[in-house]
C-alpha cells in the first residue's frame, strides 16, 4: 500500500511538470481582417485577400518549393510590391523603413533590392508565422496563424516575408507546434473550417527556387507557373489534372530527392519528427519509381539511420586489427615479422614513445595482456592481441626490419654465429635485447637454418583479445 502511495504522488508530480510547461501563446489573424498596427494602411489597396479553406497535408513542416503550397488566381495583382517599395522609400517614412528593415536583418538602402526578388501569391493552408505590428516606432514581434486565402510575399526559398495587405514583415514560426495556444480576438474570429492538425510551418527550400508552381484557388485543374520576383504578368499555366510519375530517387540525398520531387511537381512527405537532414540517404519511397500521381501529390521518403563512423586503418596498414591470429603473440624478428606493421595499427600517440614490445620478455605471460584487450573497442587504437605491449603499438617510425626473416645481432657476449649461416648454440636463456629496435643499417648476418628461439611460451589459452571480434 505504501509503494503504491509513492507512484501516484510520482505519477501526479510528472503530470504537474508536464502541465506547468509553458505553451506558445498564438494570435488568430483572420484573412480579410484589418491589423490594429499595420505597417501601411489597410485601406490603401496594398494586398487584396481571398477565401480559400485550408487543405489537409501528411505533415505540418513544408519546404517552401513544395508544389501546390501556395495559390494564385486569374487577377494577379493581388500584391503591390510597387507601392510598397515607394512608400518605404519615401523620406517621411524613414523610421518605419528602419523598423521594417531590422525585423527582417536588412539594411534600409537594401530594401528596394529586396522587395524586387519577393513573389506574391496566396496561402492555401493555415500557416504560422512570425508577424510583426509597428508599435511606437518599432517592430514588435509576435507568434501569428496565419488563416489561408492571405495574400503574402514569399522570397526566393519559399518562406512568407510580407503581409501584403498592410506590408508588416514575416519570420519563420519557431518553436514546438504541438504546444501552441491560438487565440481568436480583436476581430480575428474562428473561421470555418479550422483545424489544427491541418496548421503547417514552412522550412526554406534546399536551393533558390527560379518559379514557383501554384494551384488556381478557383480552379484546382489550373495550374500557374509564376516566375520568382514577378507579381504575375509573366505567368503560364499548365494542366494541373496531368498525372506525374514518381522518379527514381533510391541512393539519392534528401535534398536531391526533394529538388527531383519537386520538379516532378510531387510534393515531399516525411514520417519522422522534423525533416531530416539535407544528406540523409534515401533507401526507399511510398509510392516507388514510376508510379503515376496527380500534380502535387505527396510522396513518403525513407531515409537510411546513419550508423557511427568506424576509425580508419592508419596508413600502410595491411588489415585491421581484427585479423591478427587468436592468442599467438608476436616475435621480433620471426617469420610473421610483419605482425607490427600490419596486425595492429599504431597507436595515435605520441611517436617518441619506446615499443613496449622489444622491452625484454618475462618466462611468464604478463597479466597486462587482458586489461589491454579490453580497454579499448576494435579499431579504436589500441593492441588487440594478447601481445606482451601493454600500453601503446610500436610506431611504425621505429618498427624492426619487415623483410627479414633472421633475428636481430646479438648483444651478448656469446659466440657469433659463423658466417656459414649455421645458427648460434646457447645452452643458456635467449639473450636480453636492447630497449630500442636495431638500425636498419646494420645488416643481420645471412643464416640458411631456423633462427634461434627468442621468445618464451605463448600466453594461456585464456587470454583471448578483444580485436577478434570484427569492427
Amino acid at each position: 500500500m505504501r509503494k503504491l502511495a509513492v507512484l501516484v504522488v510520482f505519477l501526479l508530480a510528472l503530470g504537474g511538470c508536464d502541465a506547468n510547461t509553458p505553451l506558445f501563446e498564438v494570435k488568430a489573424v483572420a484573412a480579410g481582417v484589418p491589423s490594429l498596427a499595420p505597417f501601411f494602411a489597410e485601406d490603401s489597396g496594398l494586398g487584396r485577400d481571398a477565401r480559400v479553406r485550408s487543405r489537409p497535408v501528411p505533415s505540418g513542416l513544408q519546404q517552401g518549393d513544395t508544389p501546390g503550397l501556395y495559390g494564385g488566381t486569374e487577377q494577379p495583382k493581388i500584391c503591390d510590391v510597387e507601392r510598397l517599395k515607394r512608400f518605404l522609400t519615401a523620406p517621411r517614412n524613414a523610421g518605419k523603413a528602419r523598423a521594417w528593415a531590422a525585423a527582417l536583418e536588412l539594411r534600409t538602402d537594401r530594401i528596394p533590392g529586396y522587395l524586387d526578388r519577393l513573389t506574391p501569391v496566396l496561402l492555401r493552408h493555415d500557416t504560422l508565422a512570425l508577424n510583426h505590428d509597428y508599435k511606437k516606432g518599432k517592430a514588435v514581434p509576435f507568434r501569428a496563424l496565419l488563416q489561408a486565402g492571405i495574400a503574402v510575399l514569399v522570397d526566393e526559398k519559399g518562406l512568407p516575408s510580407v503581409k501584403c495587405s498592410c506590408g508588416n514583415p514575416l519570420r519563420p514560426f519557431e518553436g514546438d507546434t504541438s504546444r501552441i495556444s491560438v487565440t481568436f480576438e480583436d476581430g480575428n474570429e474562428k473561421w470555418q473550417g479550422y483545424d489544427r492538425s491541418e496548421v503547417v510551418v514552412v522550412r526554406p527550400a534546399s536551393r533558390e527556387l527560379e518559379r514557383i508552381a501554384l494551384v488556381d484557388v478557383e480552379d484546382a485543374e489550373r495550374g500557374i507557373q509564376r516566375p520568382v520576383g514577378t507579381t504575375g504578368e509573366a505567368d503560364s499555366d499548365f494542366d494541373a489534372t496531368k498525372r506525374r510519375a514518381v522518379p527514381r530517387l533510391a541512393g539519392t540525398t534528401f535534398a536531391e530527392a526533394s529538388r527531383r520531387l519537386s520538379d516532378a511537381g510531387l510534393a515531399v512527405a516525411y514520417g519522422g519528427e522534423g525533416l531530416p537532414p539535407d544528406r540523409a540517404r534515401v533507401v526507399s519511397t511510398e509510392p516507388g519509381a514510376g508510379a503515376e500521381l496527380p500534380f502535387g501529390a505527396y510522396v513518403t521518403v525513407r531515409v537510411a539511420t546513419t550508423p557511427p563512423a568506424l576509425p580508419a586503418p592508419p596508413a600502410g596498414s595491411g588489415t585491421p586489427t581484427s585479423a591478427g591470429p587468436t592468442g599467438v603473440r608476436p616475435t621480433e624478428a620471426g617469420p610473421t615479422s610483419g605482425g607490427p606493421t600490419s596486425g595492429a595499427p599504431t597507436s595515435g600517440g605520441a611517436t617518441s614513445q619506446e615499443p613496449p614490445s622489444q622491452r625484454p620478455r618475462s618466462s611468464t605471460a604478463p597479466s597486462s595482456g587482458p586489461s589491454s584487450s579490453s580497454a579499448a573497442p576494435p579499431g579504436s587504437g589500441s593492441p588487440g592481441s594478447g601481445s606482451p605491449a601493454t600500453s601503446a603499438a610500436p610506431p611504425r617510425s621505429s618498427a624492426p626490419p619487415a623483410t627479414t626473416s633472421s633475428p636481430p645481432t646479438d648483444t651478448g657476449t656469446d659466440t657469433p654465429p659463423k658466417a656459414t649461416g649455421e645458427p648460434p648454440r646457447t645452452p643458456s636463456p635467449p639473450p636480453q635485447t636492447t630497449s630500442s629496435p636495431p638500425r636498419a643499417t646494420s645488416p643481420p648476418p645471412q643464416t640458411s637454418g631456423s633462427p634461434p628461439q627468442t621468445t618464451s611460451s605463448p600466453p594461456p589459452a585464456t587470454t583471448t583479445p578483444a580485436s577478434s571480434a570484427t569492427p
